[in-house]
């Protein structure tokens, strides 16, 4: 699709009860050792994307969120709430050069966002 304003998925988080049980299922999966390994997030590169286990008590998190890549998080942002999306988390820096947010579609279920720079 040309004239898109985001650059596709590039991360999903999912939340997980067990996070040592969840990183050996995940690490079967793809067949490597995950990226990021701490005892508050397990994160996999692959492809072009990465996927990333939250653990469920840690962040609220209820179900898997897909983090839609943008060149400008706060103009996206103010798109989707002018349709009718509501910001669940406002946009706040994660990492050196990484900013995310998350909002929820008229439905509830919840979409991230992330900007690189």
């Amino acid at each position: 699709m040309t004239g898109s304003t985001t650059q596709g998925i590039k991360v999903v988080l999912h939340p997980v009860s067990d996070l040592a049980a969840a990183k050996a299922v995940y690490t079967a999966l793809l067949g490597f050792p995950p990226q990021a390994d701490s005892s508050y997030y397990v994160g996999f590169d692959t492809e072009g994307q990465h996927i990333g286990l939250v653990p469920g008590d840690g962040q609220g998190m209820t179900s898997p969120v897909a983090f839609w890549q943008v060149p400008d998080i706060e103009a996206k942002l103010a798109e989707v709430t002018a349709v009718g999306a509501t910001v669940k988390e406002p946009a706040h820096e994660v990492g050196p050069g990484r900013t995310v947010a998350t909002f929820t579609d008229p439905d509830g279920n919840v979409l991230g966002l992330l900007e690189d720079r």
